[in-house]
């Protein structure tokens, strides 16, 4: 039985009897709104509300201009366009139907109401992509690139999100498991027919080429994947240094806005302000923290403090020193703090005479990228956008042929499922037994479908589209 038989076995036959609906269009002041229905009813329940065409005898794939009436009152609650889409051919593989309405809260509330009124049901986070899995349109790994791409925040982030959406990654994983099952069941078939000497030989020769062939494959992906989560999730990158040396003024240059408050006064930033920002088409979590000193400020202390949380958390370190004043315990205390830590130096105000040590600050620094910088100009900031795309990616980004893993739960199974094929790959150096080595070769067979979704719980699947939103 697969997943999907085995789900709707423990629970989920509502799926083939309800009609579900919900709002697909973010809530607030719009040209249009959209409430999508999906089910066996959905054709019949809008036909009922809606005043025009008869939407029961109206081609699929079709759009129909009319009103949503009030059943009892005849009460026009809205102008509409409705489409009609009948399965399988549509994204749930269900029938259904999309009412285009005027958007704003009211509107669109109103319309999904009435269709609530006549026998949907309000549907839960993500039950249409969930409706879509279990209907054998898309799996696991397609199914969550859906949230990537509504949640993606760079154009290469949403080439990477399109690109598993469309069943790159899943072509992989299946060719993986391919060789992977057929091993297995060539070296079942030769066990039970041992009439020939060198079976046990064939069998642990051929083990050996397949299980170092998806080894290969699976560190590849794994290599990839820091590339592809950072794609995915941008670079948690704090900006750090003492009181009034220019972080906010760095933070307002990236961004090319003023997203933090600049004076001259030490202190003035308090709290942790984050902005997002593309360089170099990827995304930058960009995290303007409080100067990090001794200070009797309350206020102030609270922010330091959550200034070195952030160091702790950040992927990228940019530490900013001013040109025009000297080295302090306070900087060799920063330098200390962010040592083992990918960190960029950026010495500001360099439009300033110098009076800082740059023999103490290289030294300091460990071979760390150095960048003269004077943020009021904007000078240096081509500079630290080439810096950080050499850290991150070696001064190269392609996400067009590249199958990247972006996907946190997708790389911990690809781990576990490299360690399996290693286990088995040193079994058969020791010459253990084939069917003892064959264990950690359907284990490995096992991680790879949780991936896209074969091997998968209940559990899994019910808390992974809850993550999603309502009416996707």
């Amino acid at each position: 039985m697969c997943v999907r038989e085995s789900y709707r076995a423990r629970g989920g036959s509502l799926m083939e009897t309800d009609t579900i609906a919900a709002i697909s269009t973010a809530l607030g002041e719009g040209a249009i709104g959209i409430v999508r229905l999906s089910g066996p009813q959905a054709i019949q329940s809008a036909n009922r509300l809606f005043k025009g065409k008869n939407l029961e005898q109206v081609p699929s794939h079709t759009i129909h201009y009319g009103h949503i009436v009030h059943i009892e009152t005849n009460e026009t609650i809205d102008e509409v366009m409705v489409s009609v889409m009948h399965g399988p051919k549509t994204y749930t593989r269900e029938d259904i139907v999309e009412i285009n309405c005027h958007g704003g809260v009211v509107a669109v509330k109103r319309v999904l109401a009435s269709v609530l009124q006549e026998g949907a049901r309000i549907a839960e986070p993500g039950e249409f992509t969930k409706r879509a899995f279990l209907n054998g349109r898309v799996d696991l790994s397609q199914a969550e690139a859906v949230m990537d791409v509504i949640r993606s925040k760079t154009d290469a982030a949403m080439k990477v999100a399109q690109h598993q959406m469309d069943g790159k990654l899943s072509r992989l994983i299946q060719q993986l498991r391919q060789t992977l099952i057929e091993t297995v069941a060539h070296v079942e078939v030769n066990i039970d027919y041992p009439e020939y000497d060198d079976v046990e030989e064939m069998s642990e020769e051929m083990m050996r080429i397949k299980t170092k062939e998806v080894h290969h494959e699976i560190e590849h992906l794994l290599h990839v994947a820091n590339q592809g989560k950072i794609l995915r999730e941008g670079i948690r990158t704090g900006i750090i240094g003492r009181p009034n040396v220019g972080k906010s003024s760095l933070l307002n240059s990236i961004v090319q806005e003023t997203k933090a408050i600049v004076t001259d006064v030490p202190g003035t930033t308090r709290d942790i302000i984050e902005e997002y920002v593309q360089v170099k088409g990827v995304p930058l979590r960009l995290v303007d923290t409080a100067g990090i000193r001794e200070t009797e400020d309350i206020v102030e202390k609270i922010g330091v403090e959550r200034s070195r949380q952030v160091l702790g958390e950040s992927d990228l370190i940019l530490l900013v020193l001013n040109n025009n004043e000297l080295l302090t315990d306070e900087d060799v205390h920063l330098f200390e703090a962010v040592k083992g830590l990918e960190v960029i130096v950026l010495i500001n105000k360099i439009d300033l005479p110098r009076q800082l040590d740059m023999k103490k600050v290289e030294e300091l620094a460990g071979g760390a990228p150095i960048i003269p910088t004077s943020f009021k100009t904007d000078q240096g900031i081509e500079a630290l956008e080439n810096a950080i795309e050499e850290l991150f990616f070696a001064g190269e980004i392609t996400s067009g042929d590249m199958t990247y893993v972006s996907n946190i739960r997708h790389i911990r199974l690809l781990e576990e499922a490299k360690e399996s094929l290693e286990e088995a790959m040193h079994g058969l150096e020791l010459h253990m037994p084939i069917d003892i080595v064959q264990i950690d070769v359907t284990r490995t067979w096992e991680l790879l479908g949780e991936i896209i979704g074969d091997t998968a719980s209940d559990g899994l699947i019910d808390q992974l589209f809850s993550q999603f939103c309502l009416g996707k």
